[in-house]
């Protein structure tokens, strides 16, 4: 238990000991609110929620290195995201503000900024979650009592509708990237991304499955390296038959380790560069100026489910993590999927009562059987 004392200088000193049994001290001008506070303490302790107001007394900022510094799970191209978020939007506004001073307001207040600030609001969720993380790192870290970046209320995202392709839009947009034809139809009818597809090497390439082996992808910060896919999943993709020859054209005399997919100059493809120079030109060319090489990804699907493919196949194609996931994205290509099946269903129905339709009239011939006096029974 702790204790109270009246000092010299008339301030009230109440002191108690933490579980390992170093004593913390603090000074209050009034009695009442040294009680307040040692029995707060008190509680916490009884409940297992005391925290060393030593470890909360580090900054946000200098918390943010230790945070992200310890986040080794993380994709190269994730982490990069994330310093720049904790750079551009975190750490201007909580550089020097201790752990133990951030409050649920606090937090209410800059996200709300953040939104007058004309950030969109994918952004602004996406810096909250990283904000949010750290506070959590901070709770299990016994630094800090509660999260109070939990129960923010976040702009809801608008998601933006995805451009399906018809096969014919796909022939005018290959024809209009001069150069890197077979590159655009084998996004639009395989949906590997792009990081998958610049990244594809010779070996991966198998011509006489007709399957291409999906098992990294990658990864553009200045310099082009290579990782795992996303959901660090291996796949199988098929190659449309329609690919094979010229695919057999692109890699004949290339080494197993060569990229499949390059620049002109042989280097690794840069997004930037293709969509600024080939993709954006070639979209503007064919009347669909919003198109970006990500929506081929969802004309692969949409082709793919128009052509008969059920949802399962469809999910392994592009590599989700689950079916759930694709019907997320893609739920409203299996509407006519959907119609199929109940015409499916009504012409079983209707076949089964035709048979027993026809057979009734057998079974009525069947003389009943004769029990005798059923009051014998």
């Amino acid at each position: 238990m702790g204790n109270i004392q009246k000092r010299s200088s008339g301030q009230w000193r109440a002191r108690y000991r933490d579980p390992p049994g170093k004593e913390h001290a603090r000074h209050f001008r009034r009695r009442l609110d040294a009680e307040r506070w040692l029995a707060a303490v008190e509680n916490a302790k009884h409940r297992g929620e005391w925290i060393d107001p030593s470890l909360s007394r580090i900054t946000v900022g200098e918390w943010a290195v230790k945070w992200l510094d310890a986040q080794v799970q993380l994709k190269p191209l994730t982490r990069e995201r994330y310093r720049n978020i904790l750079r551009v939007q975190v750490l201007p506004h909580w550089q020097k503000v201790r752990l133990a001073e951030v409050t649920h307001a606090d937090v209410v207040a800059w996200v709300a900024g953040l939104q007058s600030a004309g950030y969109a609001a994918a952004t602004i969720r996406q810096t909250h979650r990283v904000f949010s993380l750290m506070m959590a790192l901070a709770v299990r870290d016994r630094r800090l009592s509660y999260n109070p970046a939990e129960g923010v209320r976040l702009p809801r995202v608008a998601r933006k509708e995805p451009v399906f392709l018809t096969h014919e839009q796909v022939d005018r947009l290959a024809e209009a990237c001069t150069g890197f034809e077979l590159f655009i139809r084998l996004l639009a009818y395989t949906g590997l991304r792009w990081g998958e597809a610049t990244a594809l090497q010779v070996k991966r390439v198998d011509l006489m499955r007709r399957r291409l082996e999906v098992v990294r992808t990658a990864i553009d910060l200045g310099e082009v390296s290579y990782g795992s896919p996303k959901t660090h999943q291996h796949r199988s993709v098929p190659i449309p038959r329609s690919l094979v020859d010229d695919l057999a054209l692109l890699v004949a005399g290339k080494d197993p380790d060569d990229l499949v997919f390059t620049s002109p100059r042989g280097a690794p493809m840069r997004n930037h560069n293709f969509r600024r120079r080939v993709f954006a030109p070639a979209a503007e060319a064919i009347g669909i100026p919003q198109l970006t090489p990500h929506d081929l990804r969802h004309t692969a699907a949409s082709l793919a489910v128009q052509a008969g493919a059920n949802v399962k196949a469809v999910q392994r194609m592009l590599g989700h993590a689950s079916a759930a996931m694709t019907l997320d994205v893609y739920a409203g290509l299996f509407g006519d999927d959907l119609d199929a099946v109940a015409d499916r269903l009504d012409e079983a129905a209707a076949k089964a009562r035709a048979d027993y339709l026809r057979t009734r009239g057998t079974d009525s011939d069947i003389l009943p059987l004769d029990f005798g006096d059923a009051s014998a029974v």
